[in-house]
């Protein structure tokens, strides 16, 4: 089933909130704008919000009696910059915030957060090709010898416009349309999984069977996985479906890394572990898995499966809260992760929709959580 053969309403809503998140700057740590215009979405629907002290944004659905409890959630941030200092001539420099890939910094558009309405453009300057040498021409230079250029002639000018040390920084916020299913734009991961759960939501507040359900946006996932543990602390889920992009292996480079095609579908994470640093990572609960192969399969729908070393999500976490939580990852295939523009599919975000609604729907009181029942 191709991407193109699937449309409708859905797909429009989906398209019409991605497009719209991804044009709203929310670094982690610093989500709010994100997070008011989801709980305006929400309401919009008749869920009641609320934020905890860390900044999630919580909406809860009550559900079927005696079911086992889920927390659908995602996260909201995205990965960034944080000045570090202000050169006396007004040129930015800055710290990393998340996972950003240095040789794909250079002559970047960013924007420098002070605001709404007083946000700064900038770019991170590229030192003149004409002044290059040979030697310069081919590596990648450390983001500490790099700089944001916004305009400023002096620190004072960068003050007088509200940038200070600590001032937010993202890719310049923007989107493009490759093809009619085909999107690019800045923090797809993971504005289009808030884009799911929206769309999700709205569709599981009319089914007549569901457990009680809460839709969780979390804070500071690209900052070591943060909000979402916190959530679930207070939540104390018995089952939790995390969503977020699963790596597209069908670009040249990427190949050998798996078969998770865009346009194919949405997929499940089998086997997730960082290796760098953080020693963490999923697999999902066999209940979990069995749940959604089959319900893949009642609606016709492809489900791809995933298992890679080098990334981790909220889940590596959320899973070991209270006397463990049954945990899965799902998601949509993504290329060019972290980067200032990523790629997706429109019809992997529907049928992501479908594939949640369906599940979810499927778990009732008799749902076993059992370990011995599936394994």
């Amino acid at each position: 089933m191709s991407g193109a053969a699937l449309s409708g309403e859905a797909r429009g809503r989906l398209k019409t909130l991605l497009c719209e998140l991804m044009l709203i700057p929310g670094l982690s740590g610093y989500e709010g704008r994100v997070r008011r215009h989801l709980a305006g979405r929400l309401q919009a629907l008749g869920l009641a919000t609320r934020t905890d002290r860390l900044g999630n944004l919580i909406a809860t659905l009550d559900g079927t009696p005696g079911a086992p409890s889920v927390m659908l959630f995602t996260h909201m941030d995205q990965l960034g910059f944080i000045v570090r200092k202000i050169e006396p001539d007004g040129f930015l420099r800055f710290e990393r915030l998340g996972g950003v890939p240095e040789r794909a910094l250079a002559s970047q558009e960013v924007l420098i957060c002070v605001g709404e309405g007083r946000d700064r453009p900038g770019v991170i300057a590229n030192k003149s090709h004409h002044a290059t040498t040979p030697e310069e021409k081919y590596r990648v230079v450390p983001y500490q010898d790099l700089y944001i250029d916004a305009g400023f002639a002096s620190a004072g000018e960068a003050a007088t416009a509200g940038v200070d040390v600590g001032s937010p920084v993202v890719y310049r916020p923007h989107w493009v349309e490759l093809s009619p299913d085909r999107v690019a734009g800045t923090a797809i991961d993971d504005r289009a999984g808030c884009a799911v759960i929206v769309e999700a939501a709205r569709q599981l507040m009319t089914t007549g069977t569901r457990p009680t359900l809460h839709f969780v946006f979390s804070v500071q996932e690209e900052f070591n996985l943060r909000g979402a543990l916190t959530a679930a602390q207070v939540l104390q889920p018995d089952i939790a479906i995390q969503l977020d992009l699963l790596l597209a292996t069908d670009t040249p480079d990427m190949g050998y890394r798996g078969d998770v095609r865009l346009g194919g579908g949405p997929a499940m994470s089998m086997y997730s572990f960082h290796g760098r640093g953080t020693l963490n990572g999923t697999i999902p609960h066999p209940a979990l898995v069995a749940l959604f192969d089959r319900s893949a399969k009642a609606l016709d729908v492809p489900l791809q499966r995933s298992a890679h070393t080098g990334a981790l999500t909220d889940s590596s976490y959320v899973q070991l809260v209270g006397q463990g939580v049954a945990s899965i990852d799902l998601g949509f295939p993504m290329r060019y992760s972290h980067s200032s523009l990523e790629v997706c599919d429109l019809g992997d975000l529907e049928r992501l929709t479908m594939l949640l609604v369906e599940g979810i729907g499927r778990i009732d009181a008799g749902f076993s959580l059992d370990r011995d029942d599936y394994e």
